[in-house]
């Protein structure tokens, strides 16, 4: 057994908790006389260290999986375990890999972490949007509209969901023992059609619109009060109700429009429209009048577009065309930090927003973008305080405003066809929300909070890649397996494919004994031809005890085939064995790049003798070890251990000669760990003394020899090892917003910690650094070391000052200062508290 920590139970150390590698806890216990012996408690994460608190409580701290908050027993649980664990605290670290998938195709990224280690080694789905956490779930298809009532028109909470079906009504009623449970019958409710819309109304009164009547119950004696029915041969099709309004449409283009007056409902004025209404809705905008609206507006059938009338007239003052093949599905009023909105949504996903002015229904700045492919549905809720949008569809989104801008952000659920909100106390608010096969009631996370899902692996991922011809999720882990009879740890290697969408197991291939996978990727090799396969890519070496280095390594290609709709099986093409080990790979314009111990060489996939296989066509081999190789168009961009940067060129003569060819080099020694290409002249990298650096091409330079030379640009300490920078972002692409920055990288460090690098204009980097410098020299320094101090570049052989890096962790610390110092920082900067608030919460969105 491998120990690794040891606490204390006992003052008098008559009791230890052991952990070990395997995540195994164990009770030794020393008696006065006589032998020691053991209690196995249960399995925990692999513990960094222990503490015994107190009354049977530990906590667990764990660098390679959650930590934990456990409680020991006496009896043994369901799993046999001496243990319960209460309490996870999430922990990402550490991050040996992870890539950016779109794979909802909403234009925000999602990341894919491989985190952790040994047995707690997991895959772990990161993104940006609203989380709901469920609390109940009912089966209950074919619901067509769903409601939340209060028990009077003042109370301050929500008793009763009303749920609409083809025909048929049906009421759950929250209990005194909070639990929801149907009734049969409720104060004259039509439980015998479909509602089309309910709400409470104004002096303890409801009204429930179905397709023949439009019924004023009165709940104080429980009866309808006041009922109204269309014309012989009409039907109401879509309605609207507001605290003291209702608004129905007929058949034909007809439009009625209510008034609630006492105990009755007044009709007050029709009219005829020139096209079919499709939705109406009347939701009050005027804050200091939140009863009443002096406008509907109405979605229309026959061509795509919403007007707006002005109520009691019925007299039209907008008429706005929506460019688009499906019909209005939704239309709301809103109104969001004192500015109005009109927002559309269609029958194939697209919304459309305007800024709408009530007193000229003037609509203005109109903004479209896509939310899916299916209808959506518009509904209004409040969540701390502030007004939100929910917009029900395949691929739900809640809306919401910041600095005056409309934002958006995806709900971790899928295929939402209504929502409502739902209050069962007044201190908690809950959203129910229904899909074809029931509803589900759940409380919201914080907006734009960052939502983790993990996928336990029980083993270490190294690598991942996504393979879009596939749909599938390739990853590289190993298994730590203890030899039965020494004891010594070996591992064990794999390559498994996932299904990119369930996370499901398809297939795996173990690497043989005593092999280790290092690098992971996707190459299509025929880049003409828009259907030809894309092949996984697997590099190893082979460690032995007795060698310094690998001697010996493996090139596997993998093809995924689809032998089912849901059985996507592994099959080895090719396997080319190599002298050394292969730490890097990536694809290279219908070639592969492999970085082979000391050389970087180029592959071809050709057929010979009938068999497709992979061809050494060139190599490069003046370095030392090369860890990484990234590819931009010809170029080559390649990460030594020890040599820093090289970026080589790929050239064929004309004689069919095919060569890399040196362009230009990092000569300072820098301990690599990662690079990327921030476009074709620029490059970033990390270092093992946890700076990160740019590099420029000397393209423009007339002496040769400084052409050859890379030239360092940039220096920055970010103080954390980072494993892994790739191009991405996990922000919602937000097209009403012009972005901030012309690109985002994130990058994955051995902490568990995920980091955004932005570019940005020299406008804007000239102003954030006056920022910088304001909001350091605010702070003061800690413990006598200064912000610019702690940031400056430094590795055993140089240091030099911070250069085109800006601090944003330090710039979004200016949100949390004191209003007094905010206000000399802005007037250092000659700007208003408020303007100063805005430009910082908007660096705020880049992640």
């Amino acid at each position: 057994m491998n120990l690794l920590i040891i606490a204390a139970v006992d003052d008098d150390g008559s009791r230890y908790l052991i952990g070990d590698v395997f995540g195994q806890l164990i009770l030794i216990v020393l008696p006065d006389t006589g032998d020691l012996y053991t209690h196995f408690l249960g399995k925990i994460s692999v513990p960094s260290s222990l503490l015994y608190l107190d009354h049977s409580y530990v906590f667990v701290g764990s660098h390679f999986g959650d930590s934990q908050l456990i409680r020991l027993r006496q009896d043994k649980n369901e799993q046999g375990f001496l243990l319960d664990i209460l309490e996870k605290f999430i922990n990402l670290s550490p991050i040996q890999d992870f890539c950016v998938v779109n794979l909802e195709r909403q234009g925000q990224g999602q990341v894919i972490t491989c985190s952790g280690g040994s047995r707690d080694g997991s895959l772990r789905i990161i993104r940006n949007g609203v989380g709901i956490t469920v609390q109940a779930t009912l089966d209950m298809s074919g619901i067509n509209g769903i409601w939340s009532l209060r028990p009077r028109f003042d109370a301050d909470y929500d008793d009763m969901l009303v749920i609409s079906f083809i025909g048929a009504t049906r009421i759950l009623k929250l209990s005194q023992g909070e639990e929801l449970e149907e009734i049969d019958q409720y104060c004259g409710f039509d439980m015998t059609r479909s509602t089309i819309s309910t709400a409470n109304i104004i002096g303890n009164l409801l009204a429930q619109v179905t397709e023949t009547s439009v019924r004023l119950i009165d709940l104080n004696n429980q009866r309808v009060t006041s009922e109204w029915n269309p014309p012989a041969l009409s039907k109401i099709t879509v309605a609207d109700i507001n605290p003291t309004q209702v608004v129905v449409a007929l058949g034909g283009g007809n439009l009625v429009y209510f008034e609630i007056k006492g105990l009755d409902l007044v009709e007050i004025k029709s009219t005829t429209l020139e096209y079919e209404i499709s939705c109406v809705n009347i939701s009050p905008l005027d804050i200091n009048k939140p009863i009443n609206s002096t406008v509907v507006a109405v979605g229309l059938w026959t061509i795509i577009g919403v007007q707006i009338l002005r109520l009691p007239t019925l007299e039209i003052i907008a008429n706005q065309p929506l460019e688009g093949t499906a019909i209005t599905r939704s239309v709301l009023l809103t109104t969001f930090e004192y500015n109005h909105y009109l927002i559309a949504a269609l029958g194939d996903g697209q919304l459309f927003h305007f800024i709408f002015t009530p007193e000229t229904g003037r609509l203005s700045e109109k903004k479209q973008l896509s939310l899916g492919t299916q209808p959506i549905m518009l509904t209004s809720f409040t969540s701390n305080g502030m007004n939100h949008v929910f917009a029900a569809s395949d691929r739900p989104t809640v809306i919401y405003s910041s600095n005056k801008k409309l934002l958006y952000s995806n709900v971790n659920t899928k295929d939402v066809t209504y929502m409502c909100p739902f209050r069962p106390t007044p201190m908690a608010t809950s959203l129910v929300i229904t899909h074809e096969e029931g509803l589900t009631i759940g409380s919201i996370d914080e907006i734009q909070k960052l939502h983790i899902r993990t996928i336990p692996l029980n083993e270490m991922p190294r690598r991942i890649f996504h393979q879009e011809y596939s749909n599938t999720i390739g990853i590289l882990t190993t298994r730590p397996v203890p030899d039965p009879e020494t004891g010594i740890q070996e591992h064990l290697s794999f390559f498994k494919i996932l299904d990119d969408q369930s996370f499901e197991f398809y297939d795996w291939s173990e690497m043989l004994p005593h092999e280790w996978v290092h690098c992971l990727t996707s190459v299509k090799f025929d880049q003409e031809k828009e259907a030809a396969p894309e092949y996984y890519i697997v590099g190893t070496s082979f460690v032995f005890p007795n060698e310094p280095e690998s001697e010996r390594g493996r090139i596997l290609v993998f093809h995924v085939d689809k032998e089912a709709e849901h059985a996507h099986k592994l099959r080895l093409v090719h396997q080319k064995e190599v002298r050394g080990a292969v730490f890097t790979c990536a694809p290279f314009n219908g070639k592969l790049l492999a970085g082979i111990n000391s050389k970087v060489i180029v592959l071809e996939w050709n057929s010979q003798e009938g068999e497709e296989q992979l061809t050494e066509v060139c190599s490069y081999r003046e370095l030392t070890m090369a860890l990484h190789v990234v590819s931009r168009g010809h170029f080559v961009i390649v990460g030594d251990l020890m040599r820093s940067v090289t970026l080589l060129a790929y050239k064929e003569t004309e004689k069919g000669e095919k060569m890399l060819e040196l362009i230009s080099k990092d000569y300072n020694q820098n301990w690599l760990l990662a690079i990327e290409a921030l476009d074709d002249e620029e490059f970033i990298a990390s270092d093992a003394d946890h700076n990160l650096f740019t590099l420029r091409k000397n393209s423009d330079s007339t002496d040769e020899e400084e052409r050859k030379k890379l030239e360092e640009v940039g220096a920055f300490h970010l103080g954390d090892q980072i494993n892994r920078i790739r191009h991405g972002s996990l922000a919602m692409n937000n097209p009403d917003i012009e972005p901030i920055a012309s690109r985002t990288l994130l990058f994955c460090t051995v902490s568990g910690a995920i980091g955004v690098i932005a570019t940005i204009s020299e406008e804007r980097f000239n102003f954030l650094q006056k920022l910088e410098h304001c909001i350091d020299k605010t702070i003061g320094p800690i413990g006598g070391l200064t912000h610019s101090d702690w940031r400056v570049f430094q590795n055993e052989y140089r240091s030099r000052e911070v250069r085109d890096f800006i601090d944003g962790d330090l710039i979004e610390s200016f949100l949390d200062l004191p209003r007094k110092d905010m206000a000399e920082i802005a007037g250092t900067l000659g700007k208003k508290v408020d303007d100063l608030l805005k430009i910082v919460e908007e660096y705020t969105r880049i992640h």
